[in-house]
Order: structure tokens, then sequence, then C-alpha cells
């Protein structure tokens, strides 16, 4: 896995990472909540190791955050406090599990392998928005029944839509998680992109899915279209 430390605690940071490291993991550390956040929000990471109490940001808020941008990176949460209160304001704010210090480093492996379990089932769901069909396993997408072949980029790009269908994803994020940042923001490559699949999933059924939203980024209807 990629994992993400975000802890203000220097010390217990670099032994995190220095144990995740010899089990195998590749790790960064940030040390602040707004640092974390960017690195979260930029970084193609399997889990995000959080601390509660960071400075800038806390991880509560952190958490929060990611979630309404529409990252799904799985996050565990750390911190000294072990109150029922706590626990849940950590879930609420879309943590996927929750460890207090002091905790076993064993333990800490343990539940960052079940979360990436869980994210690799959930990742390979069939994903739905009306009578349009993606399935990751396969890489086949269909409406109504009848199959539309796609590129390996515009069935990445539609997978982007469909995980977040309802919400707007931005040209940074398509760019980030699609191109890996590799190509220019002012090219015109994702609006290419972007046609071809209206021109293979909507128009040859009188749909109209994939909205425009200007000045913002693009948005899949639910209801597909």
């Amino acid at each position: 896995m990629r994992v993400l430390v975000v802890e203000d605690e220097r010390r217990l940071a670099q032994l995190l990472a220095r144990g995740l490291t010899e089990a195998g993991h590749d790790t960064e550390t940030r040390f602040t909540g707004p640092d974390g956040l960017l690195a979260a929000a930029g970084g193609h990471f399997d889990a995000v190791v959080l601390d509660v109490m960071l400075p800038g940001l806390d991880g509560v808020t952190v958490c929060q955050r990611l979630r309404q941008a529409g990252h799904r990176v799985p996050v565990l949460m750390l911190t000294a406090r072990g109150e029922v209160p706590d626990r849940v304001a950590g879930l609420d704010a879309g943590a996927d599990d929750y460890l207090t210090k002091p905790f076993s480093f064993d333990e800490l492996l343990a539940r960052l392998r079940a979360l990436h379990r869980r994210s690799a089932d959930a990742a390979s769901a069939t994903l739905t928005a009306g009578d349009l069909t993606l399935d990751p396993a396969t890489r086949r997408v269909a409406r109504g029944g009848t199959e539309i072949d796609v590129s390996a980029r515009e069935f990445d790009i539609l997978a982007l839509l469909m995980a977040r269908a309802g919400q707007c994803v931005t040209r940074y994020q398509i760019l980030d998680e699609v191109w890996d940042g590799e190509t220019d923001l002012r090219s015109n490559v994702i609006d290419v992109y972007i046609a071809t699949l209206r021109g293979k999933v909507d128009k040859p059924f009188g749909r109209h899915a994939i909205e425009t939203l200007r000045g913002a980024g693009y948005r899949l209807r639910p209801d597909g279209g």
C-alpha cells in the first residue's frame, strides 16, 4: 500500500513511517493539518493514518473536507483520547476506523490491511446510474443492456464520474486521477474525451447524463440522464 501518515508528533510519525516501510509499504509523512489535507487530496494513497490533534487544522476537519471534496481514500484516525464522543466525531466525519493511543503497531498494520481489503472490494463493485452500468472488474460499460465500446482513458474518466455521481468533478481531479497530472490543464484534452464519452453513452440513447458545470467541472446525473 501507499500510506500517508499525518501526525504532529515527529518522533511517532517517523517511527510509524519506518515501521510501515519495513512492512513493505510506501510511506509519506506530514506534520500539520493543512499539509496533510493537501497531500491526501492530491496524492494516490491507499490509506491515510490521521491524528486527531493537529496544528492548523484538526484531523476531524481534515477528514470532513476530504469527504466533501469526494475523496474516498480509507482513513484510520489516531487519538490519545478514547472517549466515545471523540470516536463518534471522527467516524461521523467520514473516518473508516479509529485507533486510540497507545496502540500496538501490529494492530495498526492489521487495521490498514482490513481497510485496504474493503476498499478493493468496493472498487470492484459495479457502478450504476440509472440504466448506465460500469464494471471495474471486467472494464465493461453498458446502457440498458447494450454494451458500449470505450477506450481505456474514457473508461477511467467515466468510472471517476460514476463513482462520484451527483457531485462536481473538477478538471484538476480528472487530471490528477486519470492522467496522474501528466497533461496540461490549459489543453482541451479533457473536453475532447468528455465529448467522445457523450457521443457513446448519451447521444445514441437520447440521454444527457454527463453535465458540464461551467467554470467548475463535470457532473454525472445519478439517474443516468
